[in-house]
């Protein structure tokens, strides 16, 4: 039984997408200022962001992308000397994340790198992790990933033989070596390795 057409609600038409905001400096600041309230940056990345508002907004307005970079670039260079971009503690606090959840320093690398961090800075945060100082930087972080994904002695005693092989192939997705991978997947207990 259909309701009578005066009752049926109308279809509803999609809506189109947004007009990009004709950018200024006061609304590249604004928008700068509300993106790293929220989220914790790099130079590269904040920059990467900013121009593509002003490319959007050059193409929907007719504005002059030259100038917007121009912008874009004063406001970086003022967030740079102010401190509110800080690219070696962006790096740092990223890489000890990435590594407290399991990732490995080939990952915490180009996840860094994807963000515009110098290389020297990767080198610098990835010395500054936990294990960095004795080379097992890569060992901690495989456990913590084995840990959350209940890999190896981290899963039931039933299933460990079973599943090596997948619990290997899980580890060297995530960016670890073969040895690293085999210590953690071999370990006798959970406090082989923990300890």
């Amino acid at each position: 039984m259909t309701a009578p057409p005066d009752q049926r609600q109308e279809k509803r038409q999609p809506r189109g997408r947004r007009q990009p905001r004709k950018v200024s400096p006061d609304y590249l600041e604004r928008a700068a200022l509300h993106y790293l309230e929220r989220y914790a940056s790099s130079s590269a990345n904040l920059r990467r962001l900013l121009t593509r508002k002003v490319d959007l907004s050059a193409k929907a307005h007719g504005t002059d992308p030259e100038e917007g970079r121009r912008w874009v670039e004063a406001l970086v260079e003022r967030f740079r000397s102010s401190g509110l971009l800080d690219d070696k503690a962006y790096a740092e606090m990223k890489a000890s994340g990435l590594q407290r959840r399991g990732g490995s320093t080939r990952t915490i690398r180009m996840k860094l790198g994807a963000k515009g961090v110098d290389a020297d800075l990767i080198d610098a945060a990835l010395g500054g992790l936990e294990g960095a100082e004795t080379g097992r930087a890569d060992l901690a972080a495989a456990v913590a990933y084995a840990r959350r994904r209940r890999l190896g002695p981290f899963r039931a005693e039933a299933d460990r033989a079973g599943r090596r092989d997948k619990d290997l192939a899980a580890l060297a997705r995530a960016g670890f070596d073969y040895d690293t991978a085999r210590q953690v997947v071999d370990a006798v207990s959970r406090e082989d390795l923990e300890g």
